[in-house]
């Protein structure tokens, strides 16, 4: 279950963090710890540990005076990483025996993915889903595992939901992103500022950009991870005059259907221009998404280092 250090990520912030135990991620916040941020006169009150003796030394020389210069560091903080599963009956398409994206595997592989690599920067890990299980909960009411530190994360539900995501129920209401989204500001206690919140979902029953807004604005890192088929939802197969056969997600009963060319294509034109739009709307608010659309876990490892490689290239302009 572990990811091995190859399949590991690195999870670089966009915004101040504040973690409750030290860890392997950089703050902007002034600290104690060893990367150097900047340099300032002294204040009374400063620690003469933080003193630059080299550099009091040359600016007292030539001002022939005594000064100080003081070293700010960077603090070495940890963030919660935070996953948020879809499970709505679409999320559990495709069949594995089918030759398309089993869209619960690709889920369960990124936050395998995700997990480690949050224990492997000693991180908290929390998790959130509005699917049912075994029978113990009421419907709507949130499945919440809180963050939890290293030492304790993979002895806790987190494990478990992960190990037995496939053989739960996929019954998630249409809009159990929203949800999740809200029931988030009602636990902000528990998620500090700087957190990630992963949201693993297709996205194509769409959440509010307002409930998206909201959450930024808590000053959380929001991650949208946009699982689809590249074949039936980023796309459309060319399967004009072909008899197939469709299937409702949410139970409904099959039926055989002949698309005409004009219907195929404007299929494709809209399914390639809903992802588009998606990502779009997602910059536009600011958020960073990721697009996975395969389940095998090394290819699923490649998207999201390439994901956090490029976010560690334009860090400086975000």
């Amino acid at each position: 279950m572990v990811a091995a250090p190859a399949d590991l990520i690195p999870l670089y912030p966009r915004r101040r963090l504040l973690g409750t135990a030290p860890g392997g991620a950089t703050s902007l916040r002034r600290g104690g710890r060893a990367d150097v941020a900047s340099s300032r006169p002294y204040r009374p009150g400063d620690h003469f540990r933080t003193i630059d003796w080299k550099s009091s030394a040359r600016l007292s020389s030539a001002r022939h005076s005594d000064e100080f210069i003081v070293r700010e560091r960077f603090a070495d903080e940890t963030p919660a990483v935070v996953l948020v599963l879809d499970r709505r009956p679409e999320m559990a398409l495709y069949p594995p025996d089918l030759p398309w994206l089993h869209k619960a595997d690709a889920v369960r592989a990124v936050a395998r993915v995700l997990v480690a690599s949050a224990l492997n920067q000693r991180a908290l890990v929390a998790y959130l889903d509005y699917g049912t299980h075994e029978g113990r909960r009421d419907a709507g009411t949130p499945l919440w595992e809180p963050p939890r530190a290293q030492a304790s994360a993979w002895g806790s539900g987190i494990r478990e939901r992960l190990d037995n995501y496939l053989e739960q129920p996929f019954d998630a209401p249409e809009h159990n992103v929203e949800l999740a989204l809200a029931f988030l500001g009602t636990v902000r206690s528990a998620v500090p500022i700087g957190s990630f919140v992963f949201v693993l979902s297709d996205f194509i029953a769409p959440t509010p950009a307002e409930s998206w807004a909201h959450a930024a604005d808590r000053g959380w890192d929001i991650v949208p991870v946009i699982v689809q088929d590249p074949v039936w939802e980023q796309s459309f197969p060319p399967i004009g005059r072909v008899m197939v056969t469709l299937a409702d997600a949410r139970g409904g009963a099959m039926r055989r259907v002949r698309l005409h060319p004009d219907e195929v294509e404007e299929r494709r034109v809209h399914n390639e221009q809903r992802l588009r739009t998606l990502r779009d709307d997602f910059l536009r608010l600011g958020l960073d998404p990721v697009v996975v659309g395969d389940a095998d876990p090394p290819a699923v490892h490649a998207i999201l280092l390439d994901w956090a490689n490029a976010r560690f290239a334009g860090r400086g302009t975000l």
